[in-house]
Order: C-alpha cells, then structure tokens, then sequence
C-alpha cells in the first residue's frame, strides 16, 4: 500500500527496522535536545504528516526500549491518527523514572503501526447471547494455570 506523507524534518521517513517488524519508528524533530522531569509531560513534534486511505488508521505506540531503559512512554498509548487527519503527527511522551531525562533530536521516541479497521452500526437488542466467560471480568482467569 502506498501512503501520502510530507516530511518536514531533516530526518529519514519512517521505515521498518527488520523485516518482521509491525511498527515504524517515529523521530523527535526538535531544535535542540529537552529534558523532561519525573512526571513531566510534553508533546514533540515528528514533522510528518500523512494521508491514510480510508479505512486504515496509524496506531502510535511506545517503543519498549526506551520504556525500559530510560522510562520515557506515551501518554495515550495507543494514540490513534484517523484517515481524515492531516496535521502534523505530534507524541506525548511522559517521563516515568525517577530521574529527568533528555530527548535529543532525531531521537526514535515512538513507534507507528498502520492497520485496517472495521466501521459498525450498532444494532440494540434486549439481551446478549450467553458465553462460558459470561461478565466475569478483571482478574477472573487467574495468575496461575
């Protein structure tokens, strides 16, 4: 499938690191390195902007990595990018480590995955039809097994 983007930073498009891989890597276009504190939040701009087909959203992730080794995630994870928004993809990274932490830019601070989705019509009824899961919920399976 062939997708519609303007890059407007200096670095390279998004691309596949490995050939197994679901996910693009983001990068943070900035002029010049920030530092977050613990528990601070900020939105970083990636200078791209794309146009989906219809029918396919982009699904903005962590990378795991960077969870790991420095603390720094998404906010709203996953974030979603619609076939209809054309602004630019902006992340909101969080610093969840005890430590501040600096992003410098080009850092690979996110990961995009595009994937096809389904519209409904809802269709209201009296009652569901009965499950062997029926409404137990949280922590109904176990820990164990």
């Amino acid at each position: 499938m062939k997708v519609k983007i303007v890059n407007r930073s200096p670095w390279p498009l998004p691309s596949y690191q490995t050939a197994g891989s679901a996910g693009m890597d983001l990068r943070a276009h900035l002029d010049a390195p920030i530092s977050l504190h613990p528990l601070q939040r900020r939105l970083i701009p990636t200078g791209l902007f794309i146009e989906l087909p219809q029918g396919f959203e982009a699904q903005i992730r962590p990378r795991s990595g960077l969870s790991i080794r420095k603390g720094l995630t998404l906010v709203n994870t996953p974030g979603t990018i619609d076939s209809d928004y054309r602004g630019e993809i902006r992340l909101i990274v969080v610093n969840l480590s005890d430590e501040p932490q600096t992003i410098e830019p080009g850092d690979r601070i996110a990961q995009m995955v595009i994937a096809r989705y389904e519209r409904i019509e809802w269709r209201e009824v009296e009652a569901l039809a009965d499950s062997t899961r029926g409404d137990r919920g949280f922590g109904s399976t176990g820990v164990k097994g």
